[in-house]
């Protein structure tokens, strides 16, 4: 990855978010740059028992498939949260 200031390349290393795993520049990184799932996908029943779930052909009748943390029913669905990008290097 290179930048480009004052007409000097610079050589930026890329680092890995460990929340949304996407390469970021950590000069760059914000409070709203990385969009992820506080919580974990699960496949159980939903507490409110109100809400309709499309299940698969060998899912159980009970079973239902979200994110824990909004609810979301795809698991490639854009995060709820924003924050700023995490290394794994941070602690």
């Amino acid at each position: 990855m290179e930048k480009v200031t004052n007409g000097e390349v610079k050589r930026v290393v890329g680092v890995v978010c460990r929340r949304c795993k996407e390469t970021y520049d950590p000069s760059s990184n914000a409070p709203s740059a990385c969009r992820f799932h506080p919580s974990f996908f699960v496949c159980r029943r939903h507490d409110d028992q109100k809400r309709y779930y499309e299940l698969g052909p060998n899912d159980p009748p009970y079973a239902a498939k979200f994110y824990d943390c909004c609810g979301a029913e795809d698991p490639s669905a854009s995060g709820c949260t924003t924050s700023f990008h995490l290394s794994y290097d941070d602690a």
